[in-house]
């Protein structure tokens, strides 16, 4: 912790307790118990007391000069939320059992996206380790753990949390993620933790009473954007990249998921992004340390890499795009953003191939162009899915409605999606079919509670096909309790093997020709619902998918011998495939 220039450090002399304040001339320290004592002013904004008495364990809090008391913001853990006292956490004392893990290569990734709180009926990290033994058998060899920074209130989606360096109190504490972490690096899974660094929360967020945390220069969709360009700039953006680089160091995570790159502006002369995948993979060393985007904008400048294929910036982007396609082809749903990606195989024949749909093209439903060309890049450049917490829980009921289609239609597009060379990304219980919601969930004040309310109803009023009368309350206990995973129902399903096949398949027959998969080789074609794709892989092979995801059976004219045979689903008869029909097949370039 002593690297760190934020939140308390363990030194001789005692605990050093440090707060950035540049807007105070004056800040005071307040231990649980003990009436406040003088911070010294340091220069720069800094404000330091070092007390020999305060140890591992010693609540906290710092106080303003109106006599407002406020936590640390670098607070390692509140147990009691985040109105409450910050406590000095020591995780130099917890001993690791992995201490020669170095991670896995980007190639064998299986990505399973959760959540802490709803994994499991306990919705604690300590629990969520019971259930590693399940994923390892399936063939995941990532965690996306959802954003886990203190929150305010009992339950939460995270992206509102306000204290970035502390794992939210509900789900355990510090030590019991870093167990977490462990037992996972212990059967070969990576954890990968979803960061939010495009704005804080609503409640709870008392930066902004000492120190220029937000800019009027930038516009965000929750308002003025954080300020990584202006006044007092150096010390954010310090304040945030050594955040990431504390959940790589401390908690030896494997990699980040960047919540909405897209709205996080700064003029710098380095951006923020460029500047936090330099110095955490700096920090990383030689560990596999990955870096993943969410990009609405489709910047594949982002996904850029060097002259032996290896990401410059970030590995890879969710690829949104690929499941807007597949969720069109299973449901026939085409209202909303869903209609720019309606029409015919092709689009998903893009996707596939060349990484994003819209590569600088008009898009109607955004009125604009979207998107740069990503043909160039490699297909691991491009995380695939078909759930996820957003296409989820954005819909008013948060249904899983590809849950609910025929299984044929499951099979298909969990069949493309899995084997194809871009890396896969499950939702958790989709492994199973669960047909549990996952609705957006949070728990303010009242005041806040009822602005969440009225905000999701104009939000997803303006969707075609969603009623809002017909919202589930985000801010209910009830909302919350209907998202946790249902694990009796996994034995009872018949999705299960399905899905543990086409992995192992994966990992045997997919994975060893990735890494050094060439770029901007694939080609597709498309004729009504049936669909062609072949890439160039490493070693010499070629990988071939053929399908036809419709109801009706379709002509696909062949051009060549495909090959060997890896899998079939459905049924063809020389060039006419039958409606829910993938073959993938294997042959020498």
């Amino acid at each position: 912790m002593t690297k760190m220039t934020f939140g308390p450090a363990f030194t001789e002399e005692g605990i050093l307790f440090r707060l950035w304040a540049p807007l105070h001339e004056s800040v005071s320290l307040k231990l649980e118990g003990a009436p406040p004592r003088p911070m010294q002013a340091a220069g720069d904004g800094w404000h330091r007391r070092t007390v020999a008495q305060a140890h591992a364990g010693t609540l906290y809090r710092f106080v303003l000069p109106d006599g407002s008391e406020v936590p640390d913001p670098a607070s390692r853990f509140q147990p009691q939320d985040v109105h409450g006292p910050s406590e000095v956490v020591d995780l130099s004392t917890y001993r690791w059992t992995t201490s020669d893990w170095t991670g896995r290569p980007w190639e064998e990734m299986v990505i399973y996206e959760m959540h802490i709180g709803c994994f499991t009926p306990e919705g604690t990290f300590k629990a969520a380790i019971e259930r590693l033994d399940h994923l390892q058998a399936l063939g995941v060899t990532a965690l996306q753990i959802m954003p886990l920074s203190e929150f305010p209130g009992r339950y939460s989606w995270g992206y509102d949390g306000v204290l970035p360096y502390a794992p939210d109190s509900s789900y355990g504490r510090p030590e019991d993620f870093m167990a977490l972490v462990d037992a996972a690096h212990e059967r070969g899974i990576s954890v990968f933790l979803d960061v939010v660094y495009n704005h804080f929360g609503p409640d709870g967020n008392y930066i902004p009473a000492y120190a220029p945390l937000f800019t009027e220069h930038h516009k965000t969709p929750w308002g003025n954007g954080v300020n990584y360009d202006g006044d007092g700039s150096e010390m954010i953006r310090e304040f945030i990249i050594q955040n990431a680089i504390y959940w790589i160091t401390e908690f030896r995570l494997d990699g980040f998921r960047f919540d909405a790159v897209h709205a996080i502006k700064d003029d710098s002369a380095e951006h923020l992004l460029h500047a936090l995948a330099r110095r955490v993979r700096a920090a990383a060393g030689s560990r596999h340390v990955h870096l993943i985007v969410e990009n609405e904008e489709n910047d594949s400048d982002l996904l850029k890499r060097d002259e032996n294929g290896e990401a410059r910036l970030f590995t890879a982007q969710w690829n949104d795009d690929v499941h807007h396609v597949l969720h069109i082809t299973a449901t026939g749903e085409t209202f909303g953003y869903y209609a720019d990606y309606a029409g015919d195989a092709g689009k998903l024949g893009r996707a596939l191939a060349e990484g994003f749909v819209f590569q600088g093209e008009h898009m109607p439903y955004r009125g604009g162009s979207r998107g740069r060309p990503s043909g160039h890049l490699p297909p691991t450049a491009f995380i695939s899915f078909i759930q996820n917490h957003d296409q989820i829980g954005n819909r008013a009921l948060g249904d899983r409605v590809l849950a609910s289609s025929p299984a044929d239609v499951v099979k298909a597009v969990a069949a493309i999606y899995l084997l194809a060379p871009e890396i896969p990304m499950l939702f958790m219980g989709e492994e199973w079919g669960a047909k549990e919601p996952f609705p957006f969930f949070c728990d303010f004040d009242e005041d806040l509670n009822e602005k969440v309310r009225k905000g999701r109803r104009e939000e997803l009023s303006r969707l075609p096909g969603f009623d809002a009368d017909d919202l589930l309350d985000p801010t209910a206990p009830s909302t919350f309790a209907a998202a946790k995973l249902d694990w009796s129902k996994l034995a009872s399903s018949d999705v299960l093997d399905f899905y543990r096949t086409l992995l192992d398949l994966r990992h045997r027959r997919i994975v060893p020709s990735l890494k050094g998969a060439g770029a901007g080789n694939a080609v597709y074609r498309s004729a009504g619902s049936a669909l062609a794709v072949d890439w160039t892989l490493a070693q010499n092979r070629r990988l071939h998918l053929r399908a036809n995801l419709g109801t009706e059976a379709a002509t696909l004219v062949s051009q060549q011998d495909d090959g060997e045979t890896i899998f079939g689903l459905g049924g063809s008869d020389g060039d006419n495939l039958a409606p829910w029909t993938v073959i993938w097949k294997i042959s020498e370039a």
